[in-house]
């Protein structure tokens, strides 16, 4: 058992959120909501979820070695698999993992995963790994005429304002990030 220190943000103790994600890393390095049912292979959804907070905790309250060592495991099982291929076949991992939503909500894709390497590469002051490049391409390669990238999927659910396109249209947030994404990868290479 550890205890995380200094996990004040705005005046409340969220080191035991933090705990919980460094308590429940799978071997494999990443993260599965299904743990309680059983799960000991991590789910891409999981890993990308649990690594966006872990990397929020640690731009709000500072940084952590326990955190930071985590995030490296959960970073190598996304990295291993290039953001998108089953480590076992080297298949796409499904084709949704090249889709672009908004908003995303718990769903991963190459773009969300992208925007989160991006994050905490500007973070931790580390180089791009190569192994992103793949995921990069698949963004590059959606672009339109116009300069954008539509929408192929919205979650359903009830939302208080609806705050991109419909399936099939230009979407200004899938624009946004994928712009963010190449011009970060673009000048760094």
């Amino acid at each position: 058992a550890f205890t995380l220190s200094n996990g004040a943000w705005l005046g409340v103790d969220v080191s035991k959120n933090a705990e919980w994600f460094i308590e429940h890393q799978l071997e494999d390095g990443g993260w599965n909501c299904e743990w309680e049912n059983g799960a000991t292979i991590s789910s891409v959804h999981s890993t990308l979820n649990s690594l966006i907070g872990l990397l929020d905790y640690e731009i709000r309250v500072g940084s952590n070695e326990l955190i930071a060592a985590a995030r490296k495991r959960g970073e190598e099982y996304l990295l291993q698999r290039n953001l998108m291929f089953k480590l076992s076949t080297g298949e796409q991992i499904a084709p949704w993992v090249t889709e672009f939503i908004a908003p995303a909500r718990w769903r991963y894709s190459t773009l969300r995963a992208l925007t989160y390497f991006m994050d905490a590469r500007n973070f931790d002051g580390d180089a791009i790994d190569s192994r992103i490049e793949q995921a990069i391409e698949s963004v590059r390669k959606r672009e339109n005429e116009n300069g954008r990238w539509i929408n192929d999927w919205v979650e359903k659910g009830a939302v208080w304002v609806e705050v991109d396109a419909p399936i099939g249209e230009e979407s200004k947030w899938n624009t946004y990030y994928a712009t963010r994404v190449l011009n970060w990868f673009d000048s760094a290479s």
